[in-house]
């Protein structure tokens, strides 16, 4: 009997049926993919919506350096689909709705990683597992054995509703409205495979705040958000929610927009499902790269797109679930393993009590403690998953949370079981200190694993994480209590924006040579739900981001007037004195005077990605076309301090003359002579390097380019904040996807127009 129908008659009376019926269904189109019978496109969008991608896979090595464990089935098992020209293993993301995951669950994921991956699960930034090197074949029974512990990977990927979200301290926190999770859980339920959410242009994510004030929920970055409040109506106070929609990352960040004040508890499940049928019926489908949300908001305006939502509500068909999931979901309350207790004093476990500090959170309930298990990179071995589902059953009783900053919180911990629990933390190698501090660094996998990353975000995190650890016992309070972010390219998976301090990997060149680089981007806000984004203020090389770091929070300790946090320390000097501080470390040196720049962190061998590098420029050409591009990075930056100073129309003018100047570097790269006005330059961009796919083959983003056309065509004569700060936002972006582009172009004349 084959391993595929054993695991499916062992646990076919143990998953829900119509899972077990979705997963039949998708070993077969696997059947028909490698028969050659299912178009490619539909399994790419069908393998997709059951959580299993393609990933990175860089000649066997990891960006450790090292050489990953031998494959299962290495000749087999592909992810093979449209947007993949490589046969390599994959991965396998799997669903944990608002975090929750319990000790039969932490086994399974044990067992699936030691058996079909590479050893490690990995805790996403949207409170998700992944498993990495996976084999397509073994994708059915990872997910038969998933359903049998209650956990679907059904639209863990795909244009379709994510995992949702929210606030893992939710029910224990002490400046919650009221507990989110039943109301998380009702969403998950009502929206997996709605029929009206089947027909997005993009992916949609929902995310449950219990308050304003913190962090957790980040209610701004996401698709859809709801921010719980207490309200009174006729003199009875009542739950309700703030209703945000059409906020989002990516390479250019939205701030979400509040859609409906005060809205009833009983309304959010009809009022998420009429915004997903305005957003089905009038969201982009055909450019990829306009198709969220967040741009039909923008486009009609969040007057008109409540109106849309509010008529949408009124036609909707009755569904009892709007009034039946929610309480249902309340039952089920959480239980404590032990009863309450208070922390005896004594002798305590060696770093006990520098580790309660940062990773013990005082419950609301008297008597209990919620404990952050410090995870760095959201790396667990199944050895360690295993240990932690002893844990839960031992002090816990199921009440684990995974975090959006790629932790676990244990919940309900008896606070007398405190030193017993730090100490079993420890035998798993999981009890460090500084949770929640500058040294614990949200990641995404960046180069490791991502066929997006530019620069190896895990290195750097993982560099500057060490460091910080360091020095963390005379660092001054008001740095320890920075948030730290890296994403391996614009894309924001590691929630860069959103941090005090990020960085985003981008590429440079000096001389022949390609160098891997991260922009910095400071000011970002991590409280009030994610309030505010940061700005990309320089692009540094990888290996000079720590003392670029140093500069910066040096200045800060130095400078900074009482009570003065660190948003508006950077509001207040600029972003002209920023740039000084770190002028000379932008400076790029030649290859044999600093040789180290030209490695990554984590990989000895010279730096090099999928499409950086391969063509090299004559010098006699590239010349002109720097100053060309050194003109743009000037232009973006002036835009940043008209930005700051507010003068909005100053900003976007600024912005587009970046792009301008920007489009004049690539037809110089070509055309060293060419010298041309804005129409004409946009024009012979147009039809020459988008309209003919040259500038998107190197650059492969469509995006990028769109930015230039609607900064020219649209030009803003009036711009409001959000308008001024996304065209600053995208000038920058542009100038990156140009640089891609000088990295990659082979030398020749300019194409010829379509």
């Amino acid at each position: 009997m084959s391993e595929n129908h054993s695991w499916k008659d062992q646990l076919q009376d143990k998953m829900p049926q119509d899972w077990a019926k979705e997963i039949d269904e998708f070993e077969s189109s696997i059947v028909l993919n490698k028969q050659g019978k299912m178009e490619p496109r539909i399994f790419a969008e069908t393998r997709l919506r059951r959580g299993a991608y393609g990933q990175r896979y860089d000649n066997g090595h990891r960006n450790d350096g090292k050489q990953i464990r031998q494959l299962k089935y290495p000749n087999q098992g592909m992810f093979k689909g449209p947007d993949t020209h490589w046969d390599a293993p994959g991965m396998e993301r799997i669903k944990f709705p608002w975090g929750g995951i319990t000790a039969d669950q932490l086994e399974v994921m044990a067992d699936l990683a030691e058996e079909y991956s590479d050893g490690i699960g990995h805790i996403t930034t949207r409170q998700d597992f992944q498993l990495h090197f996976i084999h397509i074949e073994d994708t059915p029974n990872i997910m038969r054995r998933l359903a049998a512990v209650g956990i679907t990977t059904r639209e863990a990927c795909g244009n379709s509703v994510r995992n949702v979200t929210a606030c893992p301290l939710a029910g224990v926190c002490n400046t919650q409205a009221f507990d989110v999770t039943p109301h998380s859980k009702a969403i998950f339920q009502f929206m997996l495979g709605h029929p009206d959410a089947q027909d997005f242009g993009r992916k949609f994510k929902i995310a449950f705040s219990g308050c304003p004030g913190e962090g957790c929920g980040l209610v701004n970055m996401h698709d859809m958000g709801f921010i719980a409040k207490k309200v009174v109506v006729n003199g009875k106070e009542t739950r309700a929610f703030d209703v945000y929609v059409g906020g989002g990352l990516g390479p250019v960040p939205y701030n979400a927009k509040l859609l409906f004040e005060n809205h009833p508890e009983d309304e959010i499940l009809p009022a998420t499902q009429a915004v997903a049928r305005v957003y089905g019926r009038l969201g982009e489908k055909k450019i990829r790269g306009a198709a969220r949300i967040k741009f039909l908001v923008a486009k009609l305006g969040i007057e008109e797109f409540r109106k849309l939502v509010v008529e949408e509500r009124k036609i909707l068909p009755h569904d009892s679930r709007w009034t039946t999931l929610i309480p249902e979901a309340a039952k089920e309350q959480e239980a404590a393993a032990h009863k309450p207790s208070e922390l005896k004093d004594g002798s305590y476990p060696k770093g006990f009590v520098e580790w309660a500090k940062t990773n013990a959170y005082k419950q609301i309930q008297p008597g209990y403690t919620t404990v952050y298990v410090k995870v760095p990179l959201g790396d667990l071995t199944s050895k360690q998953l295993r240990g932690l589902a002893e844990l839960s059953r031992t002090f816990v009783k199921d009440t684990v949370r995974t975090s959006v900053e790629q932790n676990l919180l244990f919940r309900w911990v008896s606070n007398a079981d405190l030193p017993a629990f730090y100490e079993a933390l420890g035998k798993l190698g999981l009890n460090e200190a500084n949770a929640n501090t500058i040294s614990d660094i949200t990641s995404c996998p960046g180069t490791d694993t991502c066929k997006l990353g530019i620069s190896a975000s895990r290195g750097l995190a993982r560099e500057l994480s060490s460091q910080l650890d360091k020095q963390m016992e005379s660092l001054p309070p008001e740095v320890k209590e920075l948030k730290l972010k890296v994403s391996g390219c614009p894309n924001s998976c590691g929630q860069h924006p959103m941090s005090d301090l990020g960085f985003y990997g981008v590429s440079r060149k000096s001389g022949s040579y390609a160098v891997p680089h991260f922009q910095m981007v400071i000011g970002g806000e991590w409280t009030n739900n994610g309030g505010t984004y940061g700005m990309a203020v320089a692009a540094v090389p990888s290996k000079r981001i720590p003392e670029a770091m140093k500069r910066l929070t040096d200045k800060y300790v130095k400078e900074r007037q009482k009570d003065e946090n660190f948003q508006k320390f950077i509001a207040r000097i600029g972003k002209v004195e920023i740039k000084n501080v770190l002028q000379d470390l932008t400076v790029l040196p030649t290859h044999d005077a600093e040789p180290e720049l030209f490695t990554d962190w984590g990989d000895p061998r010279e730096y090099t990605i999928a499409d950086i590098g391969k063509g090299e420029c004559a010098g006699e050409i590239v010349a002109p076309a720097e100053f060309s591009t050194t003109a743009a990075e000037n232009k973006v930056f002036e835009a940043q301090i008209k930005l700051d100073a507010k003068d909005y129309k100053g900003a976007v003018d600024y912005a587009y003359e970046s792009m301008v100047f920007a489009a004049e570097a690539v037809i110089r790269n070509h055309h060293r002579e060419y010298v041309g006005n804005a129409d004409t330059t946009v024009d012979i961009f147009r039809k020459s390097f988008f309209n003919t796919g040259v500038f998107v083959k190197h650059v492969n983003n469509t995006q990028f380019a769109a930015f230039l056309f609607k900064a020219h065509d649209n030009k803003l004569a009036n711009p409001n904040p959000d308008e001024a700060h996304r065209q600053v936002e995208e000038a920058q972006l542009y100038l990156e996807a140009v640089y891609s582009y000088m990295n990659n172009a082979e030398p020749g004349p300019v194409p010829a127009a379509k």
